[in-house]
């Protein structure tokens, strides 16, 4: 088979049977076959383009194979349609938020409560601690199974906590402008189901979430999986990465990022190294300060 010389954009290279590279792209020449791969299919056996090797066509082919392969930014088109400062990114789907932290101001000596009960350290997970114990037994004084004496020590700290439950700065605002932009909102808190309810019904009344996720789920996060259950039922076919994720920990992050959604903090006094951790896409200091990001577009700092 013939050498033959190719220009790539600005680079030329020569290539002959087997693997090379022409910009971002891995191709391959099989007696008059080109396949093209794109770098996050070089270990794949399914070939991203196949051609038909033509010397007058090959040209064109390198070109429209990039132009339509380039990865795209992890980002979401601006809910403005006047503004189009961000051509080629998609349109965001759903938004998805924490609850205590998030929607509710944080009160942290909630959790200090829920570990003291529970006889724990501030380094072990709660839920973690609870999943781990006996569910098949019975507490003879209780007449329930030890996980969940323990599941109910932390709902009484909850309903203790909703007595002072206050609303976070911009929360209608921006339930408001999602509403108005035809963004769909979900849940999914760490937190059983009457403190959601409570929120809701109190602060927000009139603004629909669906799905609303809850302890009742597991696993919990970190784990996206309750994203992607959101993600499923709301009929989206690309895992997480038609959403934001709005919360105030790690948990919210790390679960966020791993579904493949962008992630935006709701920075506090307590939790403001997390808006420089990977798993942080974007960081706020009040709800509403996402409304001017989504009117304009939002893309990832880290792609």
């Amino acid at each position: 088979m013939p050498i033959t010389r190719l220009r790539c954009h600005s680079a030329r290279t020569v290539v002959s049977t087997g693997a090379s590279f022409c910009g971002n792209f891995r191709y391959r020449f099989t007696s008059q076959r080109l396949t093209f791969r794109h770098p996050s299919n070089y270990n794949s056996n399914k070939p991203r383009l196949i051609y038909n090797y033509n010397h007058n066509s090959l040209f064109h082919s390198v070109r429209t194979a990039m132009a339509t392969n380039t990865p795209q930014p992890r980002g979401f088109a601006p809910l403005n349609p006047q503004n189009s400062n961000a051509p080629g990114l998609p349109a965001l789907k759903a938004v998805v938020f924490d609850v205590d932290g998030t929607l509710c101001l944080p009160q942290s000596w909630m959790f200090a409560e829920m570990r003291r009960q529970l006889g724990i350290t501030k380094g072990t997970d709660i839920l973690d601690h609870i999943l781990s114990l006996p569910d098949d037994n019975v507490v003879e004084s209780k007449g329930v199974s030890e996980q969940e004496v323990a599941f109910e020590k932390i709902r009484g700290v909850e309903r203790q906590a909703m007595g002072e439950m206050k609303p976070q700065e911009g929360l209608v605002e921006l339930m408001d402008y999602l509403d108005g932009r035809g963004v769909r909102k979900a849940i999914c808190t760490r937190n059983f189901d009457a403190p959601v309810e409570h929120l809701i019904t109190n602060f927000i009344t009139g603004h629909e979430f669906y799905p609303i996720i809850t302890r009742d789920f597991k696993p919990p996060k970190p784990s996206p999986a309750g994203i992607l259950h959101i993600a499923g039922k709301l009929g989206l076919e690309d895992g997480g990465s038609s959403l934001i994720m709005v919360g105030d920990s790690l948990d919210d992050m790390a679960a966020g990022r791993k579904a493949g959604a962008l992630t935006v903090l709701l920075a506090n006094d307590e939790n403001q190294a997390l808006g420089t951790h990977e798993y942080t896409d974007f960081s706020v200091k009040k709800l509403s300060d996402l409304i001017e990001l989504l009117e304009n577009g939002i893309v990832a700092r880290r792609q």
